[in-house]
Formats: C-alpha cells, structure tokens, sequence
C-alpha cells in the first residue's frame, strides 16, 4: 500500500483581466511605487563640496546614511532601527483597520507579480488564451511566445537588480561603468542573483511566496478581529445561488467571475481564508456581473464581521469611523505617533559636532620632572558639517588644572575637515602645589567650541593624582 503524498502539486493560475475602482487603485499604487524605486537613485540633491549629490544614498564605503537633507552617521543608527519599529507598528495598524491592505497593494512580492502578469497577457492574451497555451503542445508558437515573455520578465528583473545596487554608490556613474565592464564583480553578482529571483518569485512562484514563504498570512489573524474592514461575501444575500431569472435564488449566479480574476486562485465565496491577500479584484468582478444582471452592487465588498447581523436584518452597517477608530488601532496609532515624533525631536536636538573622550590608563598618570602630574586623553571630535571648521579645546575643573594640545605651544585651537573625525591627544597637568596633583581622582569637563557657530559639545572624565 502507498503512502499518499502530503503535497500536492501546484496548479497554475491564470488571474483574468478586470476593470474597476480596485484594479484602477492597484495599477495607480504600482505604477508609484515602481517609479520610486526605479527612479530615486537618480535624483541628485545638492550637499556641498566633498559629499555626495545622490538624494538618497547608503554609503558603506564612508559609512554613511543619505536621506535628502538627512545625514546618518553609525553611531546614529537608532533612527534606522525607530523607523523599522514604525515600519512594524504601521503595519500592525493597517491590517488591525484594514485588513492585509500591505499585501493586496503595496507588498514588492504583489507589485512585481501584477507587473509580469500584465506582461503575461500582453504577450499571450487573457485567461483563456493563457489556459489553452498552458495545454498545448510545445510546437513553435508556443515557444515563440513563452521565449518572449520570459525575455521582458529578465529585463524587469534585472532592471530591478540594477535599481537595487544604485542606492549604494554614485547611480549614474555605476550605470557607465556596468554598461562598460568595469564595474566591481559584486555590483554584477548581486544584480544577477535579484535577476534570477525577481524571475523566479514574480513569474513562477507568485502565490506560492505569499502561502509558504511569508510568515505574514500566519501572523494577521492576532492582528485582526471581528471589526476589522476585510473582503467579505454576503452569503445571506447570495445563496442559494442559481440563474438570474430563479426567483427563489440568492443574487450570485454561480458565474466563476470572482474566481477567475483572484491572483491566488482561491474563492472568497467559501469565508475568510489564510490565502487572501484582499487585494478587492473580486469586488470589481462580481459589482461588474451585478451592473449586466440588474443587482446593487456589493455582493462581495469591503465589511467588518461585526456589521453581518445587522446587514441580515436589513439594517445599515455602523459607520466606517467606528471600525476603524477603535481601542486597538488607537493603541497602535498612539504608539507610532510617539516613536514618530521621538525621532523628529531627536533629528532637530542633534548637533553638528559630537565629542568623545578617552583616558588613557597605561600608564595611569606621567610624573614630570618639575613633579607636576599630567594625564593624557585621546579626544574624538566628529565634525558634521559639510564644511571644515576651526574648534577651540577648553575645560572646566573645580581644581586648578592645565590644558594643552601636543606641538601647538600654548595654542588651544586645531581645524576638522567637513564630515571627518578627527583623532586629536590633549595632556592635562597639575602642578606639584595644585590639590589635583595630589588627589586620586579629579572631576574635569572637556570643552569643544565651534569658531564660526558658536556650538559647544563638552563630555565629563576625570584626572588622575598622584596618590601618597
């Protein structure tokens, strides 16, 4: 006796052509987010001399973060982990509303598979001229079209693969340098690996990445509940389905519209499934067959669980506010807006020079010949400006102490290059007669001043006497 398989193979799905506010909405979403990300690598953005004109820029090399005006140094990386908490919190907030809108709209999995599906039926036709080519033998039309439409879905995925490594050098200059050979193999390794991937996961994968590979479809059930806006098909008012002159039947005519046009191939009419993306094709199918029949539209519609009691006994659906504000999404609202706004303060409160200061340990002190003790300190003056700037060294003690930098003689005054850090040493003495020179440690404040601004930065350490 054989032992059934726990896997079944993979039907194909050919999603049919539809019109309609949700398609229209869907071709607007793609048609915005491709051109931003095709697109924002060129866009050039004035910072100065000896800094990068890219708007958007991750610079690994100088270990750097370019957002238009924006600059994020490593030791800033908060703000990239806060936006990826907001990235969270917001998509917990839209699906707790709205459902899987991310994944029926805005998910690069659902964009690039609406993408080569639209080139799918350019090439090969609708639905059913895709299903009898999908039967058919292999002879030379067959060949002819599958060799074409696998060529532009190369093209996409390598355009994608090149659009990719663009935010992370000079775009315009790696374009000529790709197009020219002299490109760094990493550049063509990793433009081929998204190639092959975007090809794979857009063109032949597609609703498998959503069902096995995202983990998102088994995560939203704990972010949504009976009063969250979802897809739904009112079967009250559907069943039983038959003909359309069948007096005695529900408003579906069992027409398969729904069906066809659904890019994961499942049908809504059979509940809430893990499968369903939202992405509303559905509604503009089956509001389609209700105009041709005579029937009001939203037989399948955007609703909330909650509203089918009411619905069943002819009453109104409470109003969408009330769906969507309610006590969750306000927690996740509030959330965000606190992380949001923390950032802001964060980004505006930062100042163009930041300042460190290392003691060094090994030895402790330097006894000097005159028996004053002097400590040394590496400093670390970060300069984040897009200009070089002149900074005087100060500092500030309750015990009489001395500062001076090594080779300026008395001057206290040393010039940062724009966007460095500069590794500067600073010797600190207490003479034989000061309480400092003879007291184990010392409280001291280090002071930076801009020349030209103004700014200060200062950080606290100590020094170190000689103990009796």
């Amino acid at each position: 006796m054989s032992t059934p398989s726990l896997y079944s193979a993979r039907e194909p799905i050919f999603p049919r052509r539809v019109s309609g506010a949700f398609r229209r909405l869907k071709w607007w979403i793609m048609g915005l987010t491709l051109g931003i990300y095709y697109l924002t690598p060129f866009l050039r953005w004035d910072r100065g001399p000896n800094l990068p004109d890219q708007a958007v820029l991750i610079d690994l090399a100088n270990r750097r973060f370019y957002f238009l005006w924006i600059e994020i140094w490593p030791h800033e990386f908060y703000f990239v982990a806060g936006l990826l908490i907001m990235a969270g919190l917001g998509l917990f907030l839209f699906t707790s509303a709205l459902g899987r809108v991310w994944c029926g709209y805005t998910c690069p999995q659902t964009v690039w598979t609406d993408l080569f599906i639209l080139v799918e039926r350019w090439i090969e036709g609708d639905r059913n001229a895709r299903v009898r080519l999908h039967h058919a033998g292999w002879d030379f039309k067959k060949w002819r079209l599958r060799i074409l439409k696998w060529t532009v879905w190369l093209l996409i995925g390598m355009a994608t693969g090149g659009a990719w490594v663009f935010y992370f050098t000079d775009a315009p200059t790696l374009l000529v340098d790709l197009v020219n050979g002299q490109a760094h193999a990493v550049a063509y390794i990793t433009i081929a690996v998204l190639t092959l991937t975007t090809f794979v996961f857009g063109g032949f994968m597609r609703e498998q990445v959503c069902i096995y590979m995202c983990p998102w479809p088994r995560i939203q059930a704990a972010m949504m509940d009976p009063d969250t806006i979802t897809v739904t098909y009112r079967d009250w008012r559907g069943e039983p389905r038959g003909k359309p002159r069948d007096e005695t039947a529900g408003d579906c005519i069992d027409c398969m519209a729904c069906v066809n046009v659904c890019p994961m191939g499942i049908d809504i009419r059979d509940g809430q499934q893990m499968e369903c993306i939202t992405c509303a094709l559905c509604i503009d199918a089956c509001d389609d067959v209700m105009d041709k029949i005579g029937k009001p539209r939203g037989l399948i519609d955007y609703m909330a669980l909650t509203d089918e009691p009411a619905e069943r006994e002819g009453k109104p659906p409470r109003a969408l506010w009330r769906h969507i504000f309610r006590p969750r999404t306000l927690v996740y609202t509030a959330m965000w807006s606190a992380i949001g706004l923390g950032l802001v303060y964060a980004l505006f409160i930062r100042s163009d020079i930041e300042l460190t200061v290392s003691p060094v340990r090994n030895p402790t002190y330097v006894l000097q010949s005159n028996g004053g003790i002097r400590n040394i300190y590496d400093v670390r003056l970060r300069n984040k400006s897009s200009e070089e700037r002149e900074f005087h060294m100060s500092l500030t003690s309750d015990s009489i102490l001395r500062i001076q930098l090594p080779g300026k003689d008395l001057s206290l005054t040393f010039t940062v290059p724009a966007d460095t850090t500069l590794s500067q040493q600073v010797y600190v003495t207490a003479r034989p007669q000061d309480p400092a020179a003879a007291t184990h440690t010392t409280d001291l404040r280090l002071w930076v001043e801009d020349l030209t601004t103004g700014d200060r930065a200062s950080r606290a350490t100590s020094f170190n006497g000689r103990v009796q």
